[in-house]
């Protein structure tokens, strides 16, 4: 195990002990930091992960079933609430900036999907102007997805992620990134280069 691997582990580690509330959550797969000989920026899932099929409902009140809405299309999920004080808004804010930086077509097959774990104050809503403050002036605006905490729990289930609790809310320690050949291999951790790490690796999973 190389360095950066133990303090990237550490972390998520220390972050899952200071902010868990007891319950038990999916585990995580192994994070790498050469995943598949070092092609990716992000964080290597090992092995890659499906895309889920789950099925929740958006900002307009509509189903939105993710497996088949998003299927063969570059796709970033993530976890969290509207509430949240600062990783939620930063790690929106992030994907929202990679967004910009890459190609027009790219921006148009990516799909960005926001689930959020605060069912009782995520209405659709909250959940379409929150999610406004990132995806202004993009082709293909974000996905923002609810449902009963019993339907929020299964995805997140489905998706194999964790969360860590957060002033008594809980948010995603990752963002996964599907290709277009549906599979996950490659994950981000809120830090100060995610948006390069995005710019660098959606163009190769688009392909």
């Amino acid at each position: 195990m190389t360095r950066r691997v133990a303090a990237v582990l550490a972390a998520v580690a220390l972050l899952a002990a200071a902010c868990s509330s007891g319950a038990a959550a999916p585990q995580p797969s192994e994070l790498n930091d050469k995943p598949t000989g070092g092609v990716y920026q992000g964080f290597g899932l090992i092995p890659p992960q499906p895309r889920p099929s789950f099925t929740l409902t958006d900002t307009s009140g509509t189903g939105y079933a993710f497996g088949r809405a998003t299927a063969g299309k570059p796709t970033l999920l993530y976890f969290g609430y509207t509430h949240c004080p600062d990783v939620c808004p930063t790690t929106m804010a992030d994907i929202g900036q990679a967004l910009r930086t890459l190609p027009t077509d790219i921006q148009r097959r990516t799909q960005v999907v926001f689930v959020t774990t605060d069912v009782k104050r995520d209405t659709g809503p909250v959940m379409a102007a929150w999610l406004a403050h990132f995806d202004t002036d993009l082709p293909n605006r974000f996905v923002g997805l609810t449902g009963t905490q019993a339907q929020v729990d299964a995805a997140q289930a489905a998706a194999h992620v964790q969360l860590a609790e957060d002033e008594g809310q809980q948010h995603s320690a990752q963002v996964l990134l599907y290709g277009s050949d549906d599979y996950a291999r490659v994950q981000y951790l809120q830090s100060t280069n995610e948006a390069d790490q995005i710019v660098h690796d959606l163009p190769l999973v688009a392909k």
